[in-house]
């Protein structure tokens, strides 16, 4: 498998239509700090074709099916509570 093949998830959150996002912000553990910083690059983001809202689910969801498996039972609790959190501060 060529480096670029095993990079496209990462060309996609680099090149594509996505948000730019604050680094390293789904290493956070509390939900309601990962749906803030999703809100506001979503709203800020100049690249989405999406609303704000969709842009952000989109973009944890991305994330949540990358991660797959290597995604730990605790942190994967966090990131669907973030869901939630993300539908509340939209008034969704």
């Amino acid at each position: 498998m060529s480096h670029h093949s095993k990079q496209w998830s990462a060309d996609v959150t680099r090149y594509s239509d996505a948000m730019d996002l604050q680094e390293h912000i789904f290493e956070s553990d509390d939900p309601e700090n990962i749906a803030k910083s999703l809100k506001k690059s979503a709203e800020e983001s100049d690249r989405r074709k999406a609303s704000p809202f969709r842009s952000a689910m989109s973009m944890l969801t991305f994330y949540i099916n990358r991660a797959g498996r290597n995604l730990s039972s605790s942190k994967r609790e966090t990131l669907e509570a973030t869901k939630g959190e993300l539908r509340k501060q939209f008034g969704h």
